[in-house]
């Protein structure tokens, strides 16, 4: 797609540009939902949410289950909604699990999930994205610093940032084994990156992303700005984070797994278009194109 003056948030071009303020509410209004007035202005400031005890111990035991079933089964290892490790060839992330797995098609409909992410978009919603993530211990690769939003945008074609995600942890996380790491508030700040988007980009970045990542330099200021934090806390609970929120993960030495199930619920008023930065659109099964 060739960019356009409709464009504000221009990305993945050849020189520098300045970060850009978001004109989009983090949390938009005219949807009630579970979310209490104090959490919902919470989260507006800082970009994201935490909700210990989402799942039950009973529910968490099945969606484990559930998991290692996934992670075992040789023929979905084989399909291309797969990730795995580029040298342990173990399990990184199934794609689209909504649709392979009925316990997670049920989780994702469920109130306690899809009724939060309707309140803070302020609309009906739609599944952009849906996985399983696993990361063992001793061997567990991280995430560079990253927004989705930059990525959803260059490569998928949603318009702005009106998206937010739901991670659910079915590991205990803690402040040594890879856990998520926020910058809180730096959802309103859009970091442009350099670099061409190359052709079928997801290939790689799926499991190492180096284009569509800010600098140094615009991480340390951002990080200056904003601080970081990090999602720490027992199987069953939830992380609702801001599509732009600046997040990254780091490797996992220990000897404790973490794994959780990701899912990214986009508004219908916010469908996606042609790319604003790439030849075309990643596939259906990262991006849903409705």
């Amino acid at each position: 797609m060739t960019l356009s003056t409709q464009d504000r948030y221009r990305t993945r071009t050849r020189d520098r540009l300045e970060p850009i303020s978001r004109i989009e509410p983090t949390v938009w209004s005219g949807v009630d939902g579970p979310i209490d007035a104090e959490t919902l202005v919470a989260h507006d400031a800082r970009g994201f949410s935490v909700f210990q005890d989402l799942l039950g111990p009973s529910e968490v035991r099945a969606f484990q289950d559930e998991l290692r079933r996934l992670s075992t089964d040789d023929k979905l290892k084989a399909d291309e909604r797969t990730i795995v490790e580029s040298k342990s060839q173990e399990v990184r992330s199934i794609f689209e699990v909504h649709k392979i797995s009925d316990l997670i098609a049920e989780l994702v409909r469920d109130p306690r999930v899809i009724e939060r992410a309707r309140q803070i978009l302020g609309s009906e919603v739609y599944i952009h994205q849906s996985r399983v993530n696993y990361m063992p211990g001793f061997r567990g690769k991280g995430f560079y610093w990253h927004s989705d939003f930059e990525t959803w945008h260059a490569e998928d074609g949603m318009p702005s940032p009106r998206a937010v995600s739901m991670s659910i942890a079915l590991t205990d996380n803690f402040p040594f084994n890879g856990g998520l790491m926020v910058m809180p508030g730096s959802q309103r700040t859009f970091i442009p990156c350099v670099g061409e988007t190359p052709d079928q980009h997801y290939k790689a970045s799926l499991s190492m992303q180096e284009i569509g990542v800010p600098s140094e330099a615009d991480i340390t200021t951002l990080a200056n700005a904003c601080g970081i934090e990090q999602f720490t806390g027992p199987a069953g609970s939830a992380l609702m984070f801001d599509s732009n929120v600046m997040h990254g993960s780091g490797s996992n030495i220990t000897p404790f797994p973490r794994s959780n199930i990701f899912v990214v619920f986009n508004s219908v008023e916010n469908e996606v278009v042609e790319p604003f930065a790439a030849a075309q659109p990643r596939p259906s099964f990262i991006a849903a194109r409705r």
